[in-house]
C-alpha cells in the first residue's frame, strides 16, 4: 500500500513538473528579455525550443493531455473507493439480516435457511436437531442487571460455537439457542454423551468483572432423518429442552432426547 501511494506521488510530482515546464511557455511576459527566456527555456530543458513552433505547440498539447490523464486518474479513484466503500456497507447489511447483533451467531431466519441447505446435502452426515434454553436466565437480569445478561449471552454463545465447531448454531432468540449438528451415527448413547459434554461446558463460571456466576442450560434433541422434518424435529427437541427443564436438579445434565 505504501509503495503505491510512493509511485503515485512521485508520477503527480513529475507530471506537475512537465506542467510547469510546458506552462512556460504561454504563461507571463509575451516579451520576455533574453536572459529569462533563456533561464526559462533551460529550466525545461530545452533550450531551442523556441527555434521550432511546433516543439511549443507539442508541448502544449502534452501538457493538456497530462491534465486530462490526471483528471481521469483521480476520477477512478474516487469511483473505485466509492465502490469498495459501497461493496462493505452492502456485505455489512447483509451480515446484519442474518446475524444476531449481540451474539454474532447466524439468527433464526438464517438457520432455516442453512439448515434447509445442510439437509439437502447428498453427503452429508446424519444430523441431530439441538434446541437449548439457559435456566432461571430473568434472574441474572433482576440481580446483576441487563448488561452483565448480555455477556452472560455471549459467553454461552461462544462456548456453543467452539462445542459446535463447523457445525451449525444460531441464536433464536432471548436465551433460546439451536444447533444443527453433524453425527458419525444417529446412535443415542453418541448423542447423550456430546449433550452431556455440552451441559458441562456451558455450566463453567462465567466471569462478570470482579465476580464470576454460574449459569445452566436445557438442552433437548432430536434426530432429522430427512429435510422435511426440520421442523417437526426441533419441536420434539424443544419438547424434550422443557421436560428437561421440568425436572430440574433430577437430571444435572438436564438434557433429554426426543425418542428417534
Amino acid at each position: 500500500m505504501h509503495v503505491h501511494l510512493l509511485l503515485h506521488l512521485q508520477w503527480t510530482e513529475s507530471m506537475i513538473t512537465e506542467i510547469r515546464c510546458a506552462g512556460s511557455f504561454t504563461h507571463g511576459d509575451p516579451s520576455p528579455a533574453p536572459g529569462r527566456r533563456s533561464a526559462r527555456l533551460r529550466d525545461c530543458g530545452e533550450e531551442d525550443a523556441l527555434a521550432d513552433p511546433m516543439t511549443i505547440a507539442s508541448g502544449i498539447s502534452a501538457a493538456g493531455a497530462l491534465v486530462s490523464a490526471w483528471q481521469l486518474r483521480r476520477r477512478a479513484l474516487r469511483a473505485e473507493a466509492e465502490i469498495e466503500l459501497l461493496q462493505a456497507e452492502l456485505a455489512a447489511e447483509r451480515h446484519a439480516a442474518s446475524h444476531d447483533p449481540l451474539t454474532g451467531l447466524p439468527n433464526r431466519r438464517a438457520f432455516f435457511r442453512l439448515a434447509a441447505a445442510l439437509l439437502t446435502d447428498p453427503a452429508g452426515q446424519p444430523l441431530v436437531a439441538v434446541v437449548l434454553d439457559l435456566d432461571n436466565f430473568k434472574q441474572v437480569n433482576d440481580r446483576y442487571g441487563h448488561a452483565a445478561g448480555d455477556q452472560v449471552l455471549v459467553s454461552v454463545a461462544q462456548r456453543l460455537a467452539a462445542f459446535a465447531g463447523p457445525n451449525l448454531v444460531a441464536r433464536l432468540g432471548g436465551d433460546e439457542f439451536a444447533g444443527l449438528l453433524a453425527s458419525p451415527t444417529a446412535d443415542r448413547r453418541w448423542i447423550e454423551h456430546a449433550t452431556r459434554r455440552l451441559c458441562e461446558a456451558l455450566a463453567a463460571p462465567i466471569p462478570l468483572g470482579a465476580r464470576s456466576i454460574q449459569v445452566t442450560a436445557s438442552v433437548g434433541l432430536a434426530p432429522v432423518h430427512c429435510p422435511t422434518q426440520l421442523t417437526d424435529a426441533l419441536c420434539r427437541a424443544d419438547a424434550a429442552m422443557y421436560e428437561a427443564k421440568t425436572l430440574g436438579a433430577a437430571r444435572p445434565a438436564r438434557q433429554l432426547v426426543a425418542e428417534c
